[in-house]
């Protein structure tokens, strides 16, 4: 089980999320008090980062931090998780309000995207692995092109939403992992969308379909599928950050044992994202080795089951 040398270098942005359950929202000048509640760390390749740490690979993270009250929250949870974080100043902390309802769940986010800051200059020569989900987008491309032109350190793009600069980036990705909103975003289907990744020259591809699973490939020319574990609806408490747990799973897999094959790595991720979702709140729902290892003995699955 050869393991990679080096960290990972996670790069995104932050959120506190505020997760809140309640069966009805109040309106005009009314009050109503959450049936429960919680607070965590939330933004996809930071939730991913999190995710990595918590199943024992400590990453660096790149990512934007505020000197304000926020920010300070945050930057406790990354020390309490061993995570070396390298910020870029802005003013303000951004934060989430998220309400899993019905097996979905509704955001309200604020941010600040004026950097105080230029890019912090980091040795990619340190790193084994890039993970960005294209936050920071002069970040993310200077440091997943600094990846590929080193060589031997991977590059992974969490292409969960379209920004403005995902289709320039997948020029230096090795690993893209698109979901069913960006299909929806480029107006093609799933098979398309892996087109266009085997296109711009990822070696492995994936498209997530939530409860259904994936479609992937990790060679030329053949397209394979695999199911989610199967969580009964009554189980599934908050689905918020579940993707960011899967890249952060696959990436802790990759550094693991890097000969093993991607099929090992998300299928190893898929137990991860599915033990998330019965947790209220990002941070309650991350696994440990421990968890996802027990959950594979007791469901072992066939890839395309």
């Amino acid at each position: 089980m050869p393991l990679t040398t080096g960290k990972p270098l996670f790069i995104g942005r932050p959120y506190i999320d505020f997760t809140f359950v309640t069966d009805e929202m109040p309106e005009g000048d009314e009050k109503k008090v959450a049936t429960d509640h919680a607070v965590s760390f939330g933004g996809g390749a930071v939730v991913a980062a999190f995710c990595c740490a918590k199943l024992g690979c400590t990453p660096d993270l790149l990512t934007t931090v505020a000197n304000d009250w926020l920010g300070r929250m945050f930057r406790d949870m990354a020390s309490h998780y061993g995570i070396q974080v390298h910020d870029r100043e802005v003013s303000r902390s951004a934060f989430s309000f998220v309400r899993p309802h019905l097996g979905e769940r509704t955001i309200l986010r604020a941010r600040d995207d004026e950097y105080l800051h230029p890019v912090p200059d980091l040795d990619i020569a340190n790193f084994c692995a890039v993970h960005t989900d294209g936050h920071q987008p002069d970040a993310a491309i200077r440091y997943a092109k600094s990846a590929r032109e080193h060589g031997n350190i991977l590059t992974s793009l969490d292409a969960g939403s379209m920004r403005s600069n995902t289709i320039e980036l997948l020029e230096f990705i090795d690993v893209g992992v698109a979901s069913l909103s960006i299909c929806e975003k480029l107006k093609m289907g799933p098979a398309e969308v892996l087109q266009l990744l085997r296109k711009k020259g990822c070696k492995v591809g994936a498209v997530t379909l939530g409860e259904r699973g994936l479609v992937w490939y990790d060679q030329p020319g053949v397209t394979r599928t695999m199911s989610a574990p199967l969580i009964p609806p009554d189980k599934v408490v908050d689905s918020n950050g579940a993707g960011d747990v899967f890249h952060g799973a696959y990436m802790f897999s990759y550094i693991r044992d890097s000969d093993a094959p991607w099929e090992v790595h998300f299928r190893f991720a898929s137990f991860a994202a599915a033990h998330s979702v019965q947790f209220l709140g990002i941070e309650a729902g991350l696994p440990t080795l421990a968890n996802i290892e027990a959950a594979m003995r007791s469901r072992p699955v066939a890839v395309g089951e």
